[in-house]
């Protein structure tokens, strides 16, 4: 069996934002890189079909159920159907976003905060964002519940495993001062967790920022204790896009028929996500088998209810929420003003 990278959510994150230039220290990277063949790319034996356009799809890292629809629009022929071959590959460690903006892949995965690197000023990149991949943010911090971190404030005097990123920074410092508390207390630690589970356990950490359908998954079945708070329950302008849907403007502007047979088959599959994550969780192990079973079956009805959630249907990207946390963005001075909409398009997902 093929071995692959595993690394958590947390840095599918860094990779992102460090490709775009929010580490405080960095700036953006070139796109001098070559994709990886995802896990069961169904272009990897060679056989493509000539009369099917071939797509690539950029993971953000390693097969996960945050890209379960995709495998599941590949493996029930959703891409066919819609005259597509769709390859499927694993981006290098800065990401998808370089390799879509060059148009070495037509298509990726991103999140809105790394995003606003590049949306605005001088280090644009011809992308946007084309559709929700979870329709909230399910991200926020986890700790043992021993350690008393119950809300942002009881951060204070605890550790924190920080990327040292500036828009991660800025929100933890907007809730703990949301909260009441000193942000200054909190005793940041450099680290990019790989292993939430034992960095908790063996006391490496205190709190540790976590997208809660796979770390928080993770450690219920360890069986830990833990406090948890999300961030859009401290303040709802953090409730922004992660992750979404990429696209290159140039075949958004040139051709999109092609970019709206791709969403509209890659919809149907996050839909059979969404009635029978059973099964959707079956073809992601077929997939990637390398994958923990009982992770992914228990990752994959957690994200069931999430995929769409309260939207009418799943995809859909609303302009208002977008713009309410760029705007908090740049008004942190962590990006150039990002102008209405920039940076996504809601023409390819309609209710």
């Amino acid at each position: 069996m093929k071995r692959v990278r595993m690394m958590s959510r947390r840095g599918f994150l860094v990779a992102g934002l460090a490709a775009t230039g929010m580490v405080a220290s960095s700036g953006l990277a070139g796109c001098g890189f070559k994709p990886q063949k995802g896990v069961g790319s169904n272009s990897a034996s060679g056989n493509a079909d000539p009369e099917l356009k071939m797509i690539t799809f950029a993971l953000d890292w390693t097969p996960n159920t945050n890209h379960t629809g995709l495998y599941v629009a590949r493996e029930r022929g959703y891409y066919r159907e819609a005259g597509l071959d769709v390859e499927i590959v694993q981006a290098p460690e800065n990401g998808a976003d370089a390799l879509v903006a060059s148009g070495d892949a037509q298509f990726g995965v991103s999140f809105q905060d790394s995003m606003a690197g590049y949306v605005s000023g001088d280090a644009q990149l011809p992308v946007s964002a084309v559709a929700a991949i979870i329709q909230h943010n399910t991200s926020g911090i986890i700790s043992l519940a021993d350690r008393g971190i119950t809300s942002p404030a009881k951060m204070m005097d605890h550790t924190y495993a920080t990327w040292e990123m500036l828009i991660e920074q800025g929100i933890i410092k907007r809730c703990v001062e949301a909260d009441g508390g000193v942000y200054d207390r909190v005793k940041l630690i450099p680290s990019t967790v790989t292993d939430e589970v034992s960095a908790l356990s063996s006391g490496e950490v205190d709190s540790i920022w976590i997208f809660w359908g796979w770390a928080g998954e993770k450690c219920k079945l360890a069986g830990l204790d833990t406090s948890y708070f999300s961030f859009e329950s401290v303040d709802k302008v953090f409730d922004y896009y992660t992750p979404v849907i990429i696209a290159n403007n140039m075949l958004i502007k040139d051709d999109p028929k092609t970019v709206q047979a791709f969403m509209d088959a890659t919809r149907r599959g996050y839909e059979d996500c969404i009635q029978d994550p059973d099964a959707a969780a079956e073809i992601l192990l077929k997939a990637a088998p390398e994958l923990e079973r009982e992770l992914v079956v228990a990752s994959q009805h957690y994200l069931a209810e999430q995929y769409r959630a309260d939207a009418p249907v799943w995809g859909l990207l609303d302009q208002k929420r977008w713009d309410a946390f760029y705007a908090w963005v740049s008004e942190q001075g962590f990006a150039p003003t990002i102008a209405a909409g920039a940076g996504m398009t809601d023409a390819f997902i309609t209710a």
